[in-house]
């Protein structure tokens, strides 16, 4: 078993690393918004694509952030439902919901992986290519897929304590 926990904790490591890179993003988001409102309500001016970088930057921050969010179980949940099961069917359910979350991501990494090799097109007006964009749609559900292979673990496990 240590091995898989080295395993575990160098991919979390690495998750939370990719996460770090994806919020320094956010600075330059942040300026070039600030001083985009600035060129067009004080001068009358807007900084000519503006909106398409910061497309191109809120993009990279969600998906580099992505996996380290599933990480810290920071996505959105119901559990108005879950909560009244036994704790055996909410693991059941957990389970569930994370072999289709692997299914979903592992297609998601293919077919971004795909896409992104395939892609030539650039974008309007600043002619930025799309393949790194594309590309990164496959390296974030990888790294999400990874850290929902360790959350089946966990359930799992999990589950296997609940039954003896």
């Amino acid at each position: 078993m240590g091995r898989l926990d080295g395993l575990k904790k160098r991919i979390q490591k690495i998750n939370h690393w990719v996460a770090g890179v994806g919020a320094c993003f956010l600075i330059p988001l942040m300026l070039i918004t600030a001083a985009d409102v600035v060129g067009r309500d004080v001068f009358n001016h807007p900084i000519p694509g503006v909106i398409e970088l910061s497309q191109y930057l809120l993009a990279v921050s969600i998906l580099l952030g992505l996996a380290y969010t599933q990480q810290i179980k920071g996505h959105v949940g119901v559990s108005i439902l879950i909560s009244r099961l036994s704790t055996r069917a909410q693991l059941m359910v957990s389970l569930f919901g994370t072999l289709l979350s692997l299914f979903l991501f592992v297609l998601l990494a293919w077919q971004g992986l795909v896409v992104g090799l395939e892609e030539k097109t650039v974008s309007d007006m600043l002619r930025v290519p799309q393949y790194p964009f594309r590309l990164l749609v496959a390296v974030a559900a990888f790294l999400t897929f990874l850290e929902l292979l360790i959350d089946l673990g966990s359930s799992i496990q999990k589950l296997g304590r609940t039954e003896s």
